[in-house]
């Protein structure tokens, strides 16, 4: 029987640069300072990579909101690839990870290194006008040319619909989505990367401002300047090396509507979300019930609630209830979520902070927010494309 290519990849090393809200460093050097520590943290040198790939490619849009390009990462890294993936779309955020497993299955290349690298903070710190939705900005193209014109002016005035949507739908409250930020700033505490550490309680949520009703300011994701960095080899390159491979285990993917202005849905959902968590289970023999936490997107809080639904790790309308108290969900909880921050305490990495925080959990590097004998993740990206992953450590 013919293996599924993610079942011949492994990821073998994986890093952060430091995390800066603004960095002192240029976007390139943090680049450098994640992949070198990724290669190194496999075993490996940057002569034995032979395939680079980054999300979603150096962005002429500005705002730090990808700086660096796969090209300009390997002359600093010193390596010459054989495979590249200069930009990605579609799946979204996963798109370079799920190509650098084709590339792999394909014997393209044996060791790939996909970095993710931001430097929004920096750019902010010298004009408020960098952001992608600045006045000053004379026309606006993409996703965001589907809902300027109707007055959302932000993802978040997207996402606040959705939330509105379900909480009228399921009968969730304000507290039960403040569990979900105050979860995140609980394990942030542990995390010395993560950009905000500071105790969070429910009532200090409740007291933050309304951003986009009922979306508060904690139920979003922070700009932050930083690289983070994964190494995938080949499983017979893999037995070899530093680390005991983390097997990726199942992978799903999916193209959302919302990234060309298409609603789907009831706004309670996420339906190419619930396409990539189909995807996903139909490729491995586990089922949630074997997840031993999850890593899941959180660019605003109510995507929590969406994926969970999707990933059919609680059933529809119930992850406002699972989630409240924050018991659940917590370190020693029945599914540790986020355990590193995710993106509302940690920084936005869109998604790859994630990623690194499974590898965390899986090689039981956690300290103080380890999950204790975790041998499995799963994995979600997106809000507009849709990837899930499934690592797995024997």
């Amino acid at each position: 029987m013919t293996l599924l290519p993610e079942k011949l990849t492994c990821i073998t090393g994986a890093a952060q640069s430091e995390v800066g809200r603004p960095s002192k460093r240029t976007a390139l050097q943090l680049t450098a300072d994640a992949c070198l520590a990724a290669i190194a943290d496999a075993g490996l040198s940057p002569g034995d990579i032979d395939g680079i790939a980054t999300y979603p490619g150096k962005s002429s849009e500005g705002g730090g909101i990808a700086p660096v390009s796969p090209s300009e990462a390997a002359a600093v890294l010193g390596i010459e690839p054989r495979w590249i993936l200069a930009s990605a779309e579609g799946f979204s955020h996963m798109a370079p990870i799920f190509n650098a497993v084709t590339a792999i299955a394909c014997g393209l290349a044996r060791h790939v290194v996909v970095f993710r690298s931001v430097a929004q903070a920096q750019a902010r710190a010298v004009s408020r006008a960098s952001t992608l939705m600045s006045g000053a900005r004379e026309r606006v193209d993409g996703n965001n040319a589907w809902t300027v014109p109707y007055g959302a002016l932000s993802p978040i005035n997207t996402f606040a619909l959705y939330a509105q949507a379900y909480f009228a739908k399921y009968g969730a409250t304000e507290a039960q989505l403040g569990a979900i930020a105050v979860n995140s700033r609980a394990n942030a505490a542990h995390n010395a990367n993560a950009i905000y550490r500071k105790p969070l309680t429910l009532d200090d949520y409740l007291a933050s401002r309304v951003i986009s009703s009922p979306l508060r300011l904690f139920d979003c994701d922070s700009h932050i300047d930083g690289s983070t960095a994964i190494v995938l080899s080949h499983r017979d390159a893999a037995k070899d090396l530093r680390n005991p491979p983390l097997h990726i285990e199942a992978m799903g993917m999916a193209v959302g509507g919302l990234w060309v202005g298409r609603h789907e849905g009831d706004f309670t959902s996420l339906p190419a979300a619930h396409r990539a968590g189909r995807m996903l289970w139909e490729r491995t023999d586990l089922a949630p019930p074997d997840m031993d936490c999850a890593q899941i997107y959180d660019g605003f809080s109510i995507h929590v609630w969406m994926w969970m639904e999707a990933l059919g790790l609680v059933p529809p309308g119930e992850a406002c209830r699972f989630v409240e108290g924050g018991t659940r969900i917590a370190l020693d909880g029945e599914l540790p979520l986020n355990t590193g921050g995710g993106q509302l305490s940690a920084g936005r990495f869109h998604g790859y902070g994630h990623i690194h925080e499974a590898t965390v959990q899986l090689w039981g590097r956690g300290s103080e927010r380890q999950v204790r004998d975790a041998k499995t993740c799963v994995i979600s990206n997106g809000g507009y494309g849709y990837g899930a992953m499934i690592l797995r450590r024997d």
